[in-house]
């Protein structure tokens, strides 16, 4: 079975939590990495999502490891669109 990693990053605004990991995570660049599976048998090129991290930077709260955290695709999204929003929100309206 023929395998990929897409990689991308995201940019976070305001301090967020991922799911199972007990701490606030700062604002900043995240990088996401999707790993994606060749589905065999169809008579064109398509690939699922089979997972999907987001790669915690080495700091000192966490004893200076980096951390790649498995998360759901559409909880990802959901963190995305509330940073997205609160931002929105919060910023001064442009003259």
């Amino acid at each position: 079975m023929f395998a990929r990693t897409k990689s991308r990053t995201v940019h976070f605004d305001e301090p967020f939590r991922v799911p199972d990991i007990d701490q606030v995570v700062p604002p900043g660049d995240y990088e996401i990495d999707e790993d994606e599976e060749l589905i065999e048998g169809i008579s064109w090129l398509a690939y699922r999502r089979v997972a999907t991290f987001i790669k915690l930077p080495a700091t000192i709260e966490n004893k200076f490891q980096m951390r790649l955290i498995a998360i759901d695709p559409e909880e990802l999204e959901r963190l995305i669109t509330a940073d997205r929003r609160k931002h929105e929100t919060s910023s001064p309206p442009k003259p």
